[in-house]
C-alpha cells in the first residue's frame, strides 16, 4: 500500500525541518539530502548564522556525528572561505560535523583545486548550494591593494588584482590598505568576481546552476558582530 501524498508530505516537511535546526541533530543522509533545496540550505545556513551571532549555537553532538558520517557524507553546502583565522566557517554558520564542506584559501579566490573540490562537492556529493564568503579587512586583499610581493603569495595576490582594479570611485592616491572604504570595496567587488569567475571557468558548476540543481552566492562575513550579509546581484 502507498502512502498517501499529504503523508510523504509530512514525512519530507519533518526531515526538512530536523535538518533546519543545525548541528543539534544528525547530519543529513542520502535521502534527506536530495530532498534539499538551494534556496532550503540557504535559508538553513542564514537561520544558523542568527544563533551564532545571538549566542544560541546548537549542541555539537560529537560523537553521534563522527558515528553517523563514519561510513559516507551527504552535505548540504560547500563554502569557500578565507583562511582568516577570526572566520570559523562551521560555527558561523552553526554546522556540525557532516553538514557542509569548507575550502579555505587567502581571499577566498577560486583556483583550480577550489574548482575541482566544488565539482566533486555537487556534481559528485549532492550538495545543493556554493557560498563564496568573504570578510571585512580581509589581510590578503589588503596586500593586493598594496601590491605586495613576497614569494608565491605574489601569484596568489595577483589572483585578487582584477578585483583591486574593478573599484571606481577613488583618487590614486586612496587605493590602498590605509583606506577602509577602499578596502571594503575591493573585499565586495572580490567576491562579487569569484562568483562570477566560478560560473565562467565550471561548465559543470554552471550547468548545474542553470538546471536549478544548485546556486552560487556571494556573502560578506562581519569581524564586529559575526553577521554573514548576502551580496544581491
Amino acid at each position: 500500500m502507498k502512502p498517501s501524498k499529504s503523508l510523504v508530505a509530512s514525512l519530507v516537511s519533518v526531515s526538512l525541518f530536523s535538518i533546519a535546526l543545525g548541528s543539534e541533530t544528525l547530519p543529513p543522509t542520502a535521502e534527506e539530502q536530495k530532498a534539499l533545496t538551494p534556496a532550503a540550505v540557504l535559508k538553513d545556513l542564514m537561520e544558523g548564522n542568527k544563533r551564532y551571532v545571538a549566542g544560541e549555537v546548537s549542541a555539537p553532538n560529537i560523537e553521534a556525528r563522527i558515528e553517523a558520517t563514519s561510513t559516507g557524507q551527504n552535505p548540504k553546502a560547500y563554502i569557500l572561505s578565507c583562511v582568516d583565522s577570526r572566520v570559523p566557517v562551521e560555527q558561523v554558520f552553526d554546522q556540525g560535523i557532516g553538514d557542509i564542506f569548507v575550502g579555505r584559501v587567502a581571499g577566498n579566490i577560486e583556483d583550480v583545486s577550489q574548482l575541482g573540490s566544488m565539482e566533486f562537492a555537487t556534481a559528485a556529493a549532492g550538495a545543493k548550494l556554493v557560498l563564496v564568503l568573504g570578510h571585512e579587512a580581509c589581510g590578503a586583499v589588503k596586500g593586493a591593494c598594496d601590491h605586495v610581493k613576497l614569494g608565491n603569495l605574489t601569484e596568489l595576490l595577483a589572483e585578487i588584482e582584477p578585483a583591486v582594479n574593478a573599484v571606481q570611485g577613488f583618487e590614486a592616491d586612496d587605493k590602498n590598505s590605509k583606506n577602509k572604504d577602499f578596502v571594503a570595496a575591493v573585499v565586495d567587488k572580490n567576491v562579487r568576481m569569484t562568483v562570477a569567475d566560478i560560473r565562467k571557468r565550471s561548465k559543470v558548476l554552471s550547468d548545474l546552476e542553470k538546471e536549478g540543481k544548485i546556486t552560487i552566492v556571494g556573502a560578506l562575513y562581519s569581524l564586529q558582530d559575526g553577521s554573514v550579509t548576502l551580496i544581491e546581484e
